[in-house]
């Protein structure tokens, strides 16, 4: 691919059957459809919102597979694919890619962290990049991993024509800006809906933002402001999605995000054990929070 992603796109949430607890592609699809209709850029599938470390091998190969019917040519579809082993890291991109991907979300292996030096994440990376049949981007997320990538990995990566960008997920506006003093031609995204004005001008590609999954409207605003020159209206869209996206997805996770969804009319439905659902008050405080940021009609 010699197009460079940019834009928003969504880390989509897996829906689950409440019943059996299996994969529900039909809701996957119709939040998919919404979100296009919404004016996103696209998707990454298996990330973090999307409870990638619950799912099996089969079921993030069917993801990528069921999204990419619903998703066109000239929007992004991205599959998570980090894993433990740089083996099976390398496993998950050439599966992503024969359903369809047109790049991978790499997160850097975290189980033996006093092992991953900053020199050893880099020759995963590479050896990833080396044999990943599509372009790599990677993703630092050090609330889950609890290791951060240096920006020395990326410009030790500076030579390898198949990593094309980063998400930085730290919420750290000054690493966001060691990263594109590191690696200016890549295309980086930020992952923190608080901060997506201040990335998009300090030169972000776009941003992969959960926020999104249930305030897409408000979001992509931010970006088409920004692009037309328009500050205060882009400011004015971040000062409806910072709060909503600090307290739902920081606050309370993925379960928080997929009641969110609910509120709005889009599927969220159940997590997965061991994970667990927002109690009832919870699901009520999300909807109250979507409503008085007009979100979520009155």
């Amino acid at each position: 691919m010699t197009r460079r992603p940019h834009g928003l796109l969504v880390p989509l949430t897996t829906p689950f059957d409440p019943t059996t607890g299996d994969l529900a592609p039909v809701p996957l699809r119709s939040n998919a459809r919404a979100l296009l209709d919404a004016g996103v850029t696209g998707f990454v599938a298996s990330g973090s919102t999307g409870e990638a470390p619950l799912l099996t091998e089969d079921e993030a190969r069917k993801l990528v597979g069921w999204l990419r019917d619903v998703v066109p040519d000239d929007r992004w579809l991205i599959a998570g694919t980090g894993r433990e082993s740089t083996r099976a890291t390398i496993a998950a991109c050439r599966a992503a890619a024969e359903e369809g991907a047109d790049a991978v979300l790499v997160r850097p292996p975290s189980y033996y962290a006093p092992a991953m030096t900053q020199t050893v994440i880099l020759e995963h990376f590479r050896r990833v990049a080396d044999e990943s049949p599509v372009p790599v981007l990677l993703y630092n997320i050090p609330k889950y991993t609890h290791l951060t990538i240096a920006d020395s990995v990326l410009a030790g990566l500076l030579d390898h024509s198949n990593v094309v960008g980063a998400k930085d997920s730290s919420g750290d506006l000054k690493n966001f800006a060691a990263y594109r003093a590191a690696a200016p031609a890549w295309a980086l995204f930020m992952g923190s809906g608080s901060h997506y004005y201040a990335a998009l001008e300090m030169g972000a590609a776009g941003g992969i933002l959960a926020v999104a999954c249930y305030a897409a409207a408000a979001t992509v605003a931010i970006k088409e402001a920004f692009e037309r020159g328009d500050k205060a209206a882009a400011g004015a869209a971040q000062e409806i999605v910072g709060p909503i996206g600090k307290d739902i997805v920081g606050g309370l996770g993925v379960a928080g995000v997929k009641a969110a969804m609910d509120a709005v009319g889009l599927c969220g439905g159940p997590v997965r054990p061991p994970l667990h659902d927002l109690p009832a008050r919870e699901r009520t405080r999300v909807a109250t929070m979507l409503r008085e940021a007009a979100v979520l009609a009155a």
